[in-house]
């Protein structure tokens, strides 16, 4: 009983435990790709047009990609800090939304909702620098794979949201934004003090972990996706939506056991090979590092510390060195990536949020029109998982610059939106799948470019601050653009009809002609990032042709 309480305790403090925590967290760091589904609930309710709701569209974005609060807090807090500061958030935006939509609090004015939706998606920032930025530093030379299984979870967190607020709560959407209000503060409450950086230690068989990982997150995948197809074609009983979501709930847990075998075997290599609580004189044999090696480090952290952040702006070090934040930020290649994230992410951000108002305006019933955002969230999954592995996979075989691998996501995209912008029957299905899959490869391509080109040392606040870009491409496209020419188009509509704008509560447009010009306008601003990412190629091809892990394998004692 001794040694099984000792390897409980060994297990829950270990690296894989960590990972397991993290993705649990990260299954419930994407309420935001749901706002398509409850958005017509608060359009409908509250009495908005298209212009309005999209505007609160763009508040969700803003507060979903402005981590930089979550980023200077984890640089001096610890880490279970972090993720109980962001359940907090969670909790209070959304519960203030619910309380709205189901109207028991008197009418907000659109500055409150816009308040509470920012602070309710900010709370995500929280969750993702406290998993994400973890387990990258844990596993700094996986860290695209790790990156792309991360984030996957994220992309599946949608469809996995919909399997348990159907199961609990039956088909009101208006309960969706209550489930997860407390749901994701809850899974950051429970997990917060597990979740924590440890000392990096490569394993011979890491990668292969990984794919066990992978494997059991595709078959959660696909059973998903087949459960959205089966019930849009069968109407299924409360007890069946619960037995659905028991079996997420399994699958979601299988990553657990992996965790724990991995533990077990490093628990019993301990014991047989008579090793010790490690010192600082058994941790440099551990690691075979070489005086010279340890000299030269020391002799690299007396150097930064003695350097002035300010100073050392105009005098920045190699690509793949630790970078300052304002080095960083000021840098060509930043900059480059913060355009290329504006046109690919803002665009994104636009179709998802809109999904629910296309299907609408094509005549979709409301039940497919939720198996849209299903999908969306499915292949959000797929992208994501795709681009850590397959980028890490020809990155490390190839020399493949990582930025080559966003120029052909975004132009992906293009073929996308040009679907919907000319839409014919089924088009919807195979755009939500494009969508979806050049959605969530985005996001891990660009904070492992970041942290590839920066640096690990700032890289809490660095991604937070790489994604800013998105927000305010949203802005522009979603508000400025699309819900513009939508209510245009529905004001026509009107007019065809001998009405005007005050004759009806919500404004609605139904045709092709209500989203085709927006669309096209989405397609060309794509196009453009990735002629813009395919700069960040050029300057970045002879880095990428080096071997970027060097560094790692040698504080590892790994030739």
């Amino acid at each position: 009983m001794g040694d099984a309480c000792k390897f409980a305790l060994h297990a829950v403090d270990g690296r894989w435990f960590s990972v397991f925590a993290s993705f649990l967290i990260m299954a419930g760091a994407g309420a935001t790709y749901l706002f398509g589904t409850y958005s017509k609930d608060i359009k409908s309710t509250l009495g908005y047009d298209q212009t309005t709701l999209n505007l609160l569209g763009f508040f969700k974005d803003l507060g979903a990609n402005v981590g930089v609060l979550s980023g200077l807090l984890a640089e001096v807090t610890p880490t279970w800090f972090v993720l109980v500061v962001g359940s907090a958030m969670n909790f209070a935006g959304y519960f203030m939304i619910w309380m709205s939509v189901t109207q028991r609090i008197a009418k907000p004015a659109v500055w409150q909702m816009c308040l509470y939706i920012c602070i309710g998606a900010n709370s995500q920032n929280f969750a993702n620098t406290g998993a994400l930025v973890t387990c990258v530093k844990n596993f700094p030379e996986s860290r695209g794979v790790m990156l792309g299984m991360l984030k996957g979870f994220v992309g599946l967190s949608g469809a996995i949201f919909t399997q348990f607020y159907l199961a609990i709560y039956g088909t009101d959407s208006k309960s969706l934004i209550l489930l997860i209000g407390w749901l994701p503060a809850a899974l950051s409450v429970i997990f917060a003090y597990t979740v924590r950086e440890r000392k990096p230690e490569r394993q011979p068989n890491e990668l292969k972990v990984f794919y066990q990982f992978l494997i059991v997150s595709i078959i959660l995948a696909l059973f998903l996706m087949a459960m959205n197809i089966v019930e849009k074609l069968v109407d299924f009983s409360k007890a069946a939506y619960a037995g659905s979501a028991t079996v997420v709930c399994v699958m979601l847990f299988i990553p657990l056991i992996i965790a724990i075998k991995e533990d077990w075997i490093q628990w019993n290599l301990k014991h047989q090979e008579g090793m010790k609580p490690a010192t600082e004189a058994t941790a440099e044999k551990k690691l075979d590092i070489t005086p010279e090696v340890k000299s030269e480090i020391s002799k690299e952290q007396e150097e930064k510390v003695q350097k002035s952040c300010l100073l050392t702006i105009c005098n920045k070090p190699p690509r793949g060195e630790d970078y300052t934040i304002l080095q960083a930020l000021l840098s060509i290649d930043m900059l480059i990536l913060f355009a290329a994230t504006f046109c690919g992410l803002g665009a994104s951000l636009t179709a998802v949020d809109n999904l629910g108002q296309i299907g609408e305006s094509l005549g979709y019933p409301t039940k497919t029109i939720k198996s849209f955002v299903s999908l969306v969230s499915i292949w959000n999954f797929f992208g994501r998982v795709f681009a850590g592995f397959v980028s890490e996979s020809l990155l490390v075989k190839y020399k493949m610059p990582r930025p080559l691998m966003m120029t052909f996501v975004l132009l992906l995209a293009c073929v996308g939106y040009l679907l919907i912008a000319f839409p014919f029957p089924g088009s919807v299905y195979v755009a939500s799948v494009i969508t979806g899959f050049s959605f969530g490869a985005q996001l891990p391509l660009l904070f492992a470019i970041i942290s590839e080109l920066f640096g690990l040392k700032y890289y809490s606040t660095l991604f937070n601050c790489g994604q800013l870009a998105s927000p305010l491409g949203s802005y522009i496209l979603n508000v400025k653009v699309t819900g513009l020419l939508y209510d245009n188009e529905a004001v026509k509509e009107l007019a065809k009809k001998g009405l005007d704008r005050s004759a009806v509560k919500e404004l609605v447009c139904i045709g092709v002609q209500c989203f085709r010009l927006p669309f096209i306008v989405l397609s060309a601003v794509t196009f453009s990032g990735a002629l813009i990412s395919l700069i960040l190629v050029m300057r970045t091809r002879k880095f990428y042709s080096s071997d970027i892990y060097k560094k790692f394998r040698e504080i590892h004692g790994v030739k």
